[in-house]
């Protein structure tokens, strides 16, 4: 007959002592990678005007990298609060470079940014091979917020929660 006192978990105690495990661990892993930066890649970028903007040229600068496209309508929506976010932080520091996805036509993307008068650096990745240095980006918007050091300080896919945001690049902009 079973010991009802016994020293190991058996049944529904074993299944929730697992499960907690798993859990825990599933924790412990994304609370070290929330603090594991890694390096932004060496990529150059083309500007819609034709200019080179180097990795080089970045580094000592807080940046952000916004893969979007014309047809995204959450990117087109999210564009007025980047401006905005670029305008208010560009004395500071703050460089910006929108890159358009590869499937986005070049004159759509001259267009869009010449209408809505865009401040910041609009590139063109005509290769994919932007995209896939930052980790084979396929889904816009996505933005990654890079500092001095050209580090990643954060990666968002969809639209950022701007006052978080801002908290971020006051700290990255300061350090």
């Amino acid at each position: 007959m079973p010991n009802s006192h016994s020293r190991y978990p058996t049944g529904l105690s074993l299944i929730k002592s697992m499960s907690l495990l798993a859990l825990l661990g599933i924790l412990a892993f994304f609370a070290l990678s929330a603090f594991k930066k890694e390096p932004a890649p060496v990529v150059s970028f083309t500007s819609i005007t034709g200019e080179q903007i180097s990795a080089a040229s970045l580094r000592g600068k807080v940046v952000l990298v916004n893969f979007w496209a014309t047809s995204c309508s959450t990117c087109i929506a999210e564009m007025p609060q980047m401006v905005e976010t670029y305008k208010k932080y560009q004395d500071r520091g703050l460089e910006f470079v929108a890159v358009a996805m590869s499937y986005d036509p070049p004159a759509y993307v001259q267009n869009y940014a010449q209408t809505k008068q865009l401040p910041f650096k609009v590139a063109l990745d005509t290769g994919d091979v932007a995209a896939k240095a930052f980790g084979d980006v396929k889904l816009t918007p996505t933005t990654f917020l890079i500092d001095k050091n050209g580090m990643i300080l954060k990666r968002y896919v969809g639209v950022p929660e701007f006052p978080a945001l801002h908290q971020l690049l006051e700290e990255a902009l300061a350090a």
